[in-house]
This record gives structure tokens, sequence and C-alpha cells, in this order.
């Protein structure tokens, strides 16, 4: 077994420059290969091999530490520096209907995913202390509306046991890339989709319009000065970040503990929402320029190798074990799916939100307010625009993901309270962990297309 974290990191970015030439390349078969399975799921199911085989040690390695502390909120900065919020705007409110939608979809998806399945398996409720299944679902809440950092987050805060955790991230990154592979078929049929709904997409088509044109005024070769200087920004604006959390989390904890329900005593939630809210700030300075120097691919660079960490900790044999898990997570999609279908066709929405207001929930990738398929999704509809959900997605959930991570937490062990009878385990107060659910996967998280906000 390998414990060396520079063999397991070089490991790993072999094999997503693999994943990465392979879905680049003409050859017939990875065309067709990667028309069904998305790009990022191979990035967390080919890692996921190396800790399910034993190749290498997971438990004592500190990659996804470096990962979710350094690289995360460098990443926020990078893919938050050519937002254009007035554009965003204009795009109207069907957009955050959408998102608010999804967010529902995945708060009350679980309690009636739980409540169907006890009915037919009542034993998934039998089981107490670390191993009960409300716990490991706080974790595949977390990703989903939070990130993989999150995911990470509720499995201490809610003192999740080892072997439900493996389940559910399998159960996690299973269950949305199917949804994910779902909605790329959609987006591929967007045209026909709107038209038959009647939508209207010339919102989108002026705002693909002036980011494309945006792209080509400041687009270049980088330098070496636009590359130092954007690792500047980004490990500057970490530092200070870092620096602002280590001061804030424990003031919450020490004069308002009662917060901790809404991350406020959680140090990593602190680092996410300075290291996003500076970057947004920076949207408006000159170092939007930096845009041109490709500051979000280095953004996605790093989200990528966070994505790749948090596969080392998906056990995808753990599902042989627990099949019901897997029906309990597909359940809980099919509420959210529903959701999103309904409201979209009721409000004749363009088949771009309804996809971008899912994986702003579902996929959003990125360790602190979710997206990892928000690029793939977006993007296969053609066009420039997209990664342009990527921005009202990530904003707003930065508001709301607290309230939702209380309200589904209260949901998910209040039903399973009411159908067993029993009494729930008071979960330990978590002092330096970002413990919304609301949803970024490392990964899922706010990844981004290129030439867009996260």
């Amino acid at each position: 077994m390998i414990t060396n974290d520079a063999i397991i990191l070089g490991m790993l970015a072999a094999i997503l420059g693999f994943v990465f030439y392979t879905a680049g390349s003409e050859h017939r078969f990875w065309k067709r290969f990667y028309r069904i399975v998305p790009t990022v799921l191979m990035c967390y199911f080919l890692p996921s091999l190396l800790a399910t085989f034993g190749i290498i040690d997971v438990e004592n390695s500190k990659l996804y530490y470096v990962a979710s502390r350094y690289l995360l909120p460098a990443s926020l900065v990078l893919l938050t520096l050519s937002i254009d919020l007035k554009a965003i705007v204009n795009l109207g409110p069907k957009a955050l209907v959408l998102f608010l939608t999804g967010t529902l979809g995945i708060v009350i998806g679980g309690p009636i995913a739980l409540l169907l399945l006890s009915a037919i398996h009542p034993e998934i409720l039998n089981v107490g202390g670390p191993g009960e299944v409300w716990r490991g679902m706080t974790t595949v809440a977390g990703s989903w509306i939070g990130g993989s950092a999150n995911q990470t987050a509720m499995k201490e805060v809610f003192d999740v046991g080892d072997q439900v955790f493996s389940a559910m991230v399998a159960v996690d990154v299973i269950v949305a890339n199917i949804w994910m592979a779902v909605l790329l078929v959609m987006a591929g049929n967007a045209r026909k989709l709107d038209e038959r709904r009647g939508a209207d997409t010339s919102a989108i088509a002026v705002l693909r319009e002036k980011v494309e044109a945006l792209q080509k005024k400041h687009a270049r070769i980088p330098s070496l000065p636009d590359l130092m200087l954007i690792a500047a920004i980004c490990f500057g604006v970490t530092a200070i970040a870092h620096a602002a959390a280590d001061q804030i989390a424990p003031w919450f904890q020490e004069h308002a503990p009662q917060t901790a329900r809404f991350s406020f005593t959680s140090q990593f939630f602190w680092l996410v929402i300075i290291a996003t809210t500076i970057g947004v700030s920076l949207a408006f300075s000159p170092a939007k320029k930096l845009e041109g120097a490709g500051a979000s691919k280095i953004g996605s660079v790093f989200i990528y190798f966070l994505i790749a960490t948090i596969g080392t900790h998906m056990n995808i044999t753990a599902l042989k074990d627990s099949p019901e898990l897997f029906v309990l997570g597909a359940t809980w999609m099919a509420v959210h799916a529903g959701l999103m279908l309904l409201v979209a066709k009721l409000i004749k929405a363009p088949t771009f939100f309804m996809a971008v207001g899912s994986q702003a929930n579902v996929g959003c990738g990125f360790s602190a307010g979710g997206g990892g398929g928000l690029p793939p999704v977006t993007g296969a509809g053609g066009g420039s625009a997209g990664g342009t959900g990527l921005c009202p997605g990530h904003l707003c959930g930065l508001v709301l993901r607290p309230a939702a991570a209380g309200c589904r937490r209260g949901l998910v062990s209040g039903q399973r309270s009411a159908v067993s009878g029993s009494r729930l385990h008071t979960p330990p107060k978590a002092t330096h962990h970002l413990t919304s659910a609301s949803k970024q996967k490392p990964g899922r998280g706010t990844i981004r297309w290129p030439g867009f906000c996260k």
C-alpha cells in the first residue's frame, strides 16, 4: 500500500491527465464513450479504484485537506473574477425560481425518500449510532447542495460511520451522474425542447454574444507576469480568508453558539464565504482582465484535483452490502428531477435554466457551493454560455444554503424519529468545518466552463 502523498498526488495527476486527454481525443471509441459517460464521473471513479483495491492509504493521506483548505478557496477567487452580475440579472427571475426549486427538491426529497423506503424496508431505520441512515443522508445532501468538502464536513459534524459514509459517497456520485447524463441529452436537444415549451431564450443569446466578445477582447497567451499575478491574487486572498475565518468562527462559537446550525461557528464556512466575496469584488476591478490569461482554467485545475481526492474516499463495493441505499438515493433524485421538470414546464423556462438550476444544487461540483456537472451540462447545448448559470447558482447558494442545511437536517432526522420512535443522538458541534448542507462537491463544486464565472 502506497503511503507517500507525493506518489499519490502524482498518480491522481496522471489519472486526470488521462481522462482529459482521452476526453479530447478524436478517436471514435473515446468520442462515443464520453458521449455517454461524463468526464467528471471518471475523475471520481478512477481515483476510487485506488482506494477500493487498497493501492493507496487514504486514511492517513493529507491530500484532501490540502485541496479543500488551499486549492478550493484559491479556485473560488479565480472562478469568480469574470462574473458579470448585471448580465446575470438580465436573465430574469426564471433562473432564480428554478434554482430555488432545485434546492426545495433536495431539502424535501430526502425525507420523502426515507419515508417511502421505510414502508417497504423498515429495517433501514433499525440501525443506531454512527451507522444511522439519516446521518449518511446528511453527507449526500451536503454534497449535492454544498459540494464535496461540505460532504466531508457533514460526516464529522453528524458523526457518520465510515461504512455508511463510503456507501453514501458511491450513491452520491452514481445517482447524481445518472441524472446529469439525462440533462446532457436534454441539453443537446435544448432548441427543440424550448420550442415545444414556448420558452424565450433571447436573454441567453444576448449574454452568449456578450461573453464571446469579452473573451475575444481580452484573450491572450499568458505571460509569466500574468501567471505570477494570478498566483499572487488567488493565494493571497486565500491567506486573508484563513486569517479572518480564524477570528470570526471562534467569536460566534463563544458569543452565539446557537448559530452552529447555520455554520457560523465553522472556520471552513467563513473561509469559503470570504474567498468568494473577495473574488466577486475583484470582478469589478482591473483584475477581471486576468480571465483573458486563463484565470478560470487554472481555477478549474484546482477543482479537479479536489474532485480526485474526493474520489479516493468513494468505495463502490459498499453498495453491494446495502443496495437499498441506492434505491433511497434514486428516489431522492426522482423527487428533485420531477419538481424541476414540472416547474420548468409551468413557467416555460429554457432548458438551459432548468439544467443550471438542477446542477447548481446537485452537480455544482466545487467544494463550497456545489457544480461539477455544470460545465458539461450547460456546455452541451453549444455556444459559450455554458458556465453562466454557475454565477446565480453559487451566489444564491451562499445565502440560502445555511438555512437549507438546518431545514433539511431537521426534516430528515425528525422523520426518522417519527417513523422509528427512537431517540436521536445529538451530533457533536463542529468548530472548523463547513456544516451547511446546502451544495459544494469538490468537485461538484463549482467548476466553471471556460470563459465564465463559476
